[in-house]
């Protein structure tokens, strides 16, 4: 393969949290409902292409886990659906987060699309990493970023944040 299609296509929503180490995106090849396996693959060989070797996934339902393995990616999946286990799931993917970023292993952090409940936990690890000291400023820099803002959703996030490390 040659030329620009060499390196695959960037994510749909890709964004930088903390360049050269943590991303997010929509899932690689798009939404459930309109998810291409073609698309899927361009997207994972640009992941490849950028130094990306691990995958942490929101969805309710972990898709793609051999995709992503054979594309040399690592992977998790922290099953985001509310209720009283939300707590618990949120501070393991936080902890993967954190443990994989003081590896120095660029992330790519994703839902199904960037939506106000990824954005929520975006914000969420700010706060429990103490990397933004409160809630509101959390969200805020999150908005900024994002260039949005956070619906109800990703607030409720916020809710549910797990004792800091």
């Amino acid at each position: 393969m040659k030329g620009k299609w060499a390196v695959g296509i960037e994510p749909r929503n890709f964004t930088w949290v903390y360049r050269g180490i943590l991303a997010v995106s929509d899932r690689p090849g798009g939404a459930t409902a309109v998810h291409r396996r073609v698309r899927r693959d361009e997207e994972l060989l640009w992941l490849r292409h950028q130094g990306f070797t691990r995958v942490i996934s929101i969805l309710p339902v972990m898709q793609n886990l051999s995709a992503y393995l054979e594309h040399g990616l690592t992977a998790s999946h922290y099953a985001l659906r509310g209720g009283a286990h939300q707590r618990v799931v949120l501070e393991a993917c936080y902890r993967d987060l954190a443990d994989s970023m003081k590896m120095g292993v660029v992330v790519l952090l994703h839902g199904d699309d960037v939506s106000d409940r990824l954005l929520g936990v975006v914000a969420g690890y700010l706060v429990w990493s103490k990397r933004v000291a409160s809630v509101p400023a959390s969200i805020a820099l999150v908005e900024r970023l994002f260039r949005r803002s956070m619906g109800p959703d990703g607030r409720s996030v916020l809710f549910d944040l797990p004792e800091a490390s």
